[in-house]
């Protein structure tokens, strides 16, 4: 995954936590930082906030919002702007190592662990063994040569031509 699009994740995980995760394919991480945020929410911000921000949002006045978000900003407590900063930016960093691929096996949509199959060896990621290229990066792939050394396939049946 390229680091443009890696950045595109993170910066969208920052202003919406989860939703970089969507963008990479890690499905699990993404419904888990979005439920963590909007926990963070519930527990940090009160109903009054929440009310205040709806009304000065419906009037659409640039100025009228910014009075009431400075107003939540001042009343919640460092706690809640803490955890409401946190998560975030946890989340934002998160999906930025896991699209460039750090720790190695995690980047985009192979977050799982292979299941014993054998790996690209160009891209890393499983394969599926019916096909001959890699389904992820397209790279074609040489079949593994057998004990006669004709280089086919342990499971390739043998044509009539082939036994003449």
């Amino acid at each position: 995954m390229n680091w443009l699009r890696a950045l595109f994740a993170a910066g969208l995980s920052f202003l919406l936590p989860g939703a970089g995760h969507a963008v990479i394919g890690d499905w699990f991480r993404a419904i888990s930082f979005a439920g963590l945020y909007v926990l963070s929410i519930y527990v940090f911000v009160s109903t009054e906030h929440l009310e205040a921000a709806e009304a000065a949002i419906e009037t659409m006045d640039p100025a009228t919002v910014l009075a009431a978000m400075e107003t939540i900003g001042r009343e919640m407590g460092g706690t809640g702007q803490f955890a409401l900063t946190f998560v975030p930016l946890l989340a934002a960093v998160d999906v930025t190592f896991r699209a460039l691929g750090f720790p190695p096996g995690s980047g985009g949509a192979t977050t799982g662990e292979s299941d014993g199959g054998s790996d690209c060896p160009h891209c890393g990621k499983p394969l599926d063994e019916d096909l001959e290229f890699c389904h992820w990066c397209t790279t074609r792939l040489e079949p593994e040569p057998t004990e006669d050394g004709a280089g086919r396939d342990a499971t390739e049946e043998v044509s009539v031509s082939d036994r003449r």
